[in-house]
């Protein structure tokens, strides 16, 4: 396990997908921020959170240090070895929320990345109306880099998708939000 201040990230368990998915895939309106495909109903036995082993993503648990609950889920995708670089992506169950999990996820993902994996750079894409996730990227030290004019379908309508991202050598010195 990699762990932050709050929480610690570890490999997906079978247990934990019905629980994920209940909490975060049966969550219509939080899916749809926190996916860009379109939410269809599905059982947990065809959850996306069901780990897979790829050579381009990390799959992550995030758990509750202090009691040991599973907290929410974290990845790193679209692992480019060549480039050194990898998109990070995060979601916290309801319970967990407002609590400092979310921006600890991310640091610790963070932490995984660049120190472990050896990446250079990571991105976040988020809707323009996830306010909770820009903030989190920018505490963590993530700049906005770009602005996609109405390119998600999030609810029913067009939203634009706000694109943030971190170089190694800029979160190494001195670890940003630390």
């Amino acid at each position: 396990m990699i762990s932050g201040t709050l929480i610690g990230l570890r490999a997906r368990e079978p247990e934990d997908v019905p629980v994920l998915h209940h909490d975060l895939y049966d969550d219509v309106d939080t899916r749809v921020l926190a996916d860009t495909r379109p939410w269809r109903p599905l059982s947990a036995v065809s959850s996306p959170y069901t780990a897979t082993t790829t050579d381009d993503a990390d799959i992550f648990s995030v758990v509750e240090l202090a009691s040991g609950q599973l907290a929410g889920e974290a990845l790193l995708w679209q692992i480019d070895t060549h480039n050194r670089s990898a998109h990070a992506g995060l979601a916290i169950r309801p319970s967990f929320r407002g609590r400092g999990f979310g921006e600890d996820t991310l640091r610790t993902l963070c932490e995984y990345a660049f120190r472990i994996r050896g990446l250079h750079r990571l991105q976040v894409e988020t809707a323009d109306s996830n306010e909770a996730m820009a903030r989190t990227a920018a505490r963590v030290g993530f700049r906005q880099e770009g602005r996609l004019s109405q390119a998600l379908w999030v609810a029913g309508e067009f939203r634009d998708e706000l694109v943030f991202g971190v170089l190694a050598a800029d979160w190494l010195v001195g670890t940003p939000g630390a």
